[in-house]
């Protein structure tokens, strides 16, 4: 073992933390200059092992505190030294020992491996390690060599015996002189006491006589005496089991009418909590009757203005809108008889176009005939005109250059009247395309028109849907004020009533820990306990909470690292005080609870979160519920649990039984519940009042977007209206061109056809004159032209006749077509335009549309709307006011049985006042009869040992006999008032107390020779360690001196009285006669250059011989007791060089077997040593080490030589 590391701090003049770097386990040296603290470091180290630094004063402590030039102060200081122990030599079991001494104004301790220890434990330990306060050698300080040089002989006897341990010795010697003095003093006592007490009892030998007839006497007295007392105690005994059946019974009827009570008490609870609720209900409902009535009332109002406004409207109908409705009525007959006409007109043009084209092609053949027919009577004329060819063929062709021409003229204005007839054509076909896009754009227009309608329609009834959902929303938005506000007011009742059960400070911490814990967002603060569980079973509501007390407001957190958190924070902010459970620091023992069906364990009956085991575990962990108190407090001496009953009785483990009525109304865990039901509660209408006011706002959006759809969707219906009218006009406008351009085409077709006759007319004549041009002159017709003649004459009258006859049909179907069409054209059609556009004229009215909302068709439907609406509303007003009747109803029932019941608790609570009252007065009487029963049993103890005979020999005698022959007996033992009564007790106690005495006697003879031979041997021992010693000491300093002085050698003389004059005395063990007590000191005798010669005593040496003969006995010392480590402070400061290098040698060689830290100025210690260490001093006086190189070791020493 050996010191390992040393840490300083506040120490003299080591102020900061100094840590030295771990010594070496052989020789240390430390060098500094004067003043700079070597010496403070060894006391550091003697401060630790109490060498030198016990039983300080103030003073003394305030002297070991560092003062330097700075103004900090320095309120305590310790030392820490680390000790190697790989060897055990503590028997720590550990590789290290970490020993520590702290010290201040007003305390000093010890602490072991970091744990606090008394000091005796420290010294006992090292005392263990080998450290001797016996020899104090193994730490040598400053002047220690000197004293020992310059000690007296009888000094030096004084430090072998204190090697020898003869300080042990003589304080066990001192002991047991102390013990024999006590012992003779005892015995003195003893032999006084025994006298006194032969004298006293030769007197109690006269009284005896006396006393046996007083006590025959007595012994009748007492007989008599007992048999009344027992006769007493019978009457109050059976007195006490009447009233006592009489209190069982009145006391059952009390626990049922108690158990009636806690009920009734919860029933009127929760009737005054329906009653809460309906008048709630009822005013809610009121509220919500008041707002529908306010807008049935609004409703009403509106249907007044809208009957009003249809009535108007009707009026008006009446009026214009009649006029439309007749209108209407007559578009429909118009465009009827327009689908017959234009059925009938399909039917009869291809009949008129086919007579027409059958009588074009009669009439060209019959202008064909007729032409011929022409031709050849004017050729009959011309043969009688003229009278030779040529004048007839000159003729001929003037007329034919005059009809070409003529033909020429006629096929120009035949060809321009079928251009015009064609652009005629082209123009109505235009006038039909343009007519078909209006009448598509129209139709598109109306469909528009018409989807808008129906959108607005659409969106007008969503509208309404979503402003009727709105004011729902609105009302229960109201309702749910309403309720969360009832709901708040009673969540701030149930809280100052459960703020009432606990104390100002546990509330107000409590709301802090919840403030707290959100704030920080800590995840591990559960709550209070109370919020953790629920009780599984209502009736073990009273056991929880009665055996839960105050721990139901502890708060359960996961480590004690967040219950500082917290409270680091309620300690700055001053809010409030609670009681932590950290989960990691709970450690609740496991209780076997009994197996058995009448003691349930408490924590069976609660539901708890299992992360939250150890916090019920240890509030409820020990407690089990049994029936009764007879049961519980069975279970309480068996298993040594705690039991409670279900009305709040408890037994305590430990002895206490409390219990009594409890107060439901004041139940904490009720409370607690109702605090939790009631803050659901506004949560849950706080939620749902969020959602509201959510589906409200998207309402309103909803609406503000449909009604601005349809603003948009009347606008264009407006746009559309317009348009429709446009197209209107633009369609007349069109109808009108084209019925100009087809009278246009009719004319135009009739002259191609009048040009076309007259055209094949003129080339019927061409071909003739042609053909008679070509043919000879004759005077008359041939028989062929004559026939021809005839022929043509007949085919023209058939062809004439058939042409009257088709001009009669074709006449007949174009009447009927012209008729047709023109009652079309000119009256249907034209009146089918008219009536659209006077309905238009009139403001047609679309569904949905905003402009038009004056119209009856919107009045209408607005009117349905209204009604549906107060039919609705007139319904729920109805509903509210059956539901109102029914509340009133309710209430009247809740108050009449609220009523009942607390009339029922009145009288229940006069009855237990009455019966606390019969309490009062049973326990009085119970008390005077169990005082009176306690008073018969102490006179029957105080009567003393009976004779048998006392138990049944006046058992039978009547009470007034008894008092009779008592009174006679009493006046009998008056004669004897003078008699010492307890004559034979004090003979006895005095006979045994000399017995006592005699043997205590002859204890203390024995005890008294045992000390005797204890002095004896401890005086022998005593001589016997110290002669050992010595001779020891003796051999070890001849062998170190001889091993510092090769040359010389020295001895250790005892000196005794008979010899004190004689310098040459022999040793002590040369004479066995000698006692140690003869020994009067211990001279040195040393010679430095011989072997032979006698030597020099001490006194007669130099004094760096001295120094080293002082240093030869300390090294003798320390090899008769070792210890694991040496201390040398300077011990080589007035040694020559020579001896120098011996000692540094021999302090080298020992160093294997132990650890040396030393101190020097000289450089022939460091030669030899493993490590070194230099003290630094500042210029604050403060200290401070470290470890140097052997060289700079050697410079530091060097330095210190030529400044000196």
């Amino acid at each position: 073992m050996y010191i390992k590391t040393l840490t300083i701090q506040g120490f003299k003049s080591y102020r900061d933390q100094t840590q030295i770097e771990p010594f070496s386990s052989r020789h240390n040296v430390v060098v500094g200059r004067n003043g700079s603290g070597k010496s403070n470091f060894f006391a550091a180290i003697r401060f630790v092992l109490s060498d030198a630094y016990t039983s300080m004063s103030r003073e003394e402590r305030q002297a070991l505190l560092h003062e330097g030039v700075s103004t900090t102060t320095t309120l305590s200081a310790y030392v820490e030294i680390v000790f190697d122990n790989s060897d055990n030599r503590f028997p720590t079991g550990r590789d290290e020992v970490v020993l520590r001494r702290t010290i201040g104004l007003k305390k000093d301790e010890y602490s072991l491996d970091k744990k606090s220890a008394s000091k005796a434990d420290i010294m006992n330990l090292l005392e263990s390690a080998g450290f001797s306060k016996a020899n104090p050698y193994y730490i040598v300080p400053q002047g220690r060599i000197t004293a020992l040089t310059n000690a007296k002989d009888h000094e030096r006897l004084a430090l072998l015996k204190e090697v020898a341990g003869t300080k042990v010795y003589e304080q066990r010697r001192a002991e047991s002189l102390r013990i024999m003095a006590e012992t003779e003093g005892k015995k003195s006592k003893i032999i006084e006491l025994l006298d006194f007490i032969e004298t006293r009892l030769g007197e109690l030998e006269e009284e005896k006589e006396e006393l046996k007839e007083f006590q025959e006497k007595d012994k009748e007295k007492r007989c008599l005496e007992y048999a009344l007392y027992q006769r007493e105690l019978e009457e109050v005994a059976e007195t006490l089991e009447e009233i006592e059946e009489e209190r069982k019974k009145e006391l059952h009827g009390a626990n049922q009418r108690r158990e009636l009570f806690s009920d009734r008490e919860q029933q009127i609870q929760k009737l005054e909590n329906q009653i809460s609720a309906a008048r709630h209900e009822h005013s809610t409902l009121q509220l919500t009757k008041h707002g529908a009535q306010a807008e049935l009332a609004d409703l009403i109002r509106s249907q007044k203005e809208l009957e009003l406004r249809i009535a108007d409207l009707l009026a008006a109908d009446a009026r214009a809108g009649g006029q439309r409705s007749s209108l209407e009525g007559e578009l429909v007959d118009i465009e009827a008889q327009i689908v017959q006409k234009e059925a009938t007109l399909a039917a009869l043009l291809p009949q008129w176009e086919t007579h027409r084209v059958s009588e074009a092609e009669q009439r060209h053949a019959l202008d064909e005939a007729n032409g011929k027919l022409a031709a050849l009577y004017a050729k009959q004329g011309r043969l009688e005109r003229f009278r030779t060819r040529a004048e007839r063929d000159q003729f001929l062709q003037s007329e034919i250059a005059a009809l070409e021409s003529h033909q020429v003229a006629q096929n120009g204005a035949l060809e321009a009247s079928n251009v015009e007839l064609q652009k005629a054509v082209a123009l109505r076909d235009q006038l039909d395309e343009r007519m078909a896009d209006v009448i598509k754009r129209g139709q598109d227009s109306r469909g528009w028109a018409r989807e808008i309608g129906e959108e607005l329609a659409e969106l007008a009834d969503q509208r309404g849907n979503w402003v009727e959902q709105r004011k729902d929303l609105w009302r229960e938005d109201a309702k749910l004020d309403s309720t969360r506000n009832h709901a708040v007011d009673e969540l701030r009742s149930g809280e100052r009533s459960l703020a009432s059960m606990m104390d100002k400070d546990t509330g107000t911490g409590l709301r802090a820990v919840d403030s707290i814990a959100e704030r920080l967002n800590l995840d591990g603060v559960y709550g209070p306990l109370y919020r953790l569980f629920e009780v599984t079973d209502v009736k073990f509501n009273t056991a929880v909470e009665l055996t839960a007390g105050n721990s139901l407001f502890h708060v359960v957190v996961d480590t004690d690292q967040t219950a500082s958190k917290v409270l680091e924070v309620m300690l700055r902010e001053r809010t409030g005080r609670v009681t932590f459970m950290p989960l990691n620091r709970l450690k609740p023992k496991n209780t076997v609870p009994p197996n058995a069906d009448d003691a349930i364990p408490l924590l069976e009956k609660l539901r708890y979160d299992p992360a939250h085991a150890k916090a019920f575990q240890q509030v409820f962990g020990k407690t089990c519920v049994c029936r009764d108190l007879t049961v519980a407090a069975a279970y309480v001496k068996s298993h040594g649990i705690n039991t409670i009953t279900l009305d709040g009785d408890k037994v305590d483990r430990k002895g206490a039984l409390t219990g009594g009525y409890y107060d439901v109304r004041r139940s904490r865990l009720e409370a607690v519940k109702n605090v939790a039901t009631w803050r659901s509660r506004v949560a849950t209408e706080e939620t749902r009042s969020r959602e509201v006011k959510a589906a409200t706002l998207k309402l309103d959006q909803e609406i503000a977007r449909v009604s601005g759809r349809i603003q948009v969707l009347s606008n264009q219906q407006r746009v559309t209206r317009e348009a429709r009218e446009s197209i209107g006009a633009e369609t007349a406008a069109l109808q009108k061109e084209r019925e100009r351009i087809e009278g246009r085409i009719s004319k135009i077709e009739e002259d191609v056809q009048e040009l076309s006759g007259e055209l094949r007319t003129l080339n019927a004549r061409v071909e003739a004159y042609r053909a008679e041009l070509s043919s000879p002159m004759v005077q008359e017709l041939s028989v062929e032209e004559r026939g021809y003649i005839d022929e043509l004459s007949r085919d023209i009258e058939a062809r004439q006749k058939l042409l009257v006859e088709m001009g009669k049909t074709k006449t007949e179907l174009g009447r009927s077509k012209n008729i047709i069409q023109i009652e079309l054209n000119e009256s249907l059609r034209r009146r089918r335009d008219e009536l659209r556009s006077e309905i238009e004229g009139l403001g047609e009215p679309e569904v949905g549309d905003a402009n038009a909302a004056d119209d009856l068709k919107v009045r209408t439907h607005e009117m349905s709307s209204v009604n549906n609406a107060i039919n609705t509303l007139t319904k729920k007003v109805q509903d509210m006011e059956k539901a109102i009747d029914k509340l009133i109803h309710d209430l009247q029932e809740y108050r009449g049985n609220l009523e009942v019941m607390q009339n029922h608790q009145a009288e229940d609570g006069r009855s237990m006042a009455k019966q606390q009252k019969s309490t009062e007065r049973y326990l009085s009487k119970k008390n005077l009869l169990v005082n009176k029963k306690d008073e018969c049993n102490r006179n029957i103890r105080d009567l003393g040992v009976l004779p048998e005979e006392a138990f049944d020999k006046y058992i039978n005698e009547k009470s007034d006999r008894l008092v009779r022959k008592l009174h006679t007996v009493n006046e009998g033992l008056k004669k004897f008032a003078h008699v010492n009564k307890k004559a034979f007790e004090q003979y006895n106690n005095f006979t045994k107390q000399r017995d006592q005495l005699l043997k205590r006697r002859d204890d203390l003879e024995k005890s008294g020779e045992s000390i005797e031979q204890l002095v004896e041997v401890l005086d022998q021992r005593k001589d016997e360690a110290i002669e050992r010693t010595f001779k020891q000491v003796a051999k070890n300093f001849e062998e170190v001196f001889e091993t510092l002085v090769p040359a010389g050698k020295g001895k250790l003389i005892i000196q005794r009285r008979v010899d004190q004059d004689d310098d040459d005395a022999e040793e002590a063990d040369d004479s066995k006669q000698r006692t140690v007590d003869n020994y009067t000191g211990v001279a040195i005798k040393v010679s430095f250059n011989s072997k032979i010669d006698e030597g020099l005593r001490i006194q007669q040496l130099s004094g760096g011989q001295k120094s080293l003969v002082a240093l030869a006995l300390v090294f003798a010392i320390q090899k008769c007791d070792p210890a694991p480590f040496y201390l040398f402070d300077e011990i080589d400061a007035n040694l020559d060089a020579q001896y120098r290098t011996a000692v540094a040698a021999m302090i080298h060689s020992l160093s294997s077997s132990g650890q040396f830290i030393t101190t020097t100025f000289r450089p022939e210690m460091l030669v030899s040593a493993d490590k070194f260490y230099g003290v630094l001093f500042n210029n604050q006086k403060i200290s401070s080490i470290r470890s140097i190189r052997k060289e700079e070791a050697m410079e530091f020493v060097d330095q210190e030589a030529q400044a000196q």
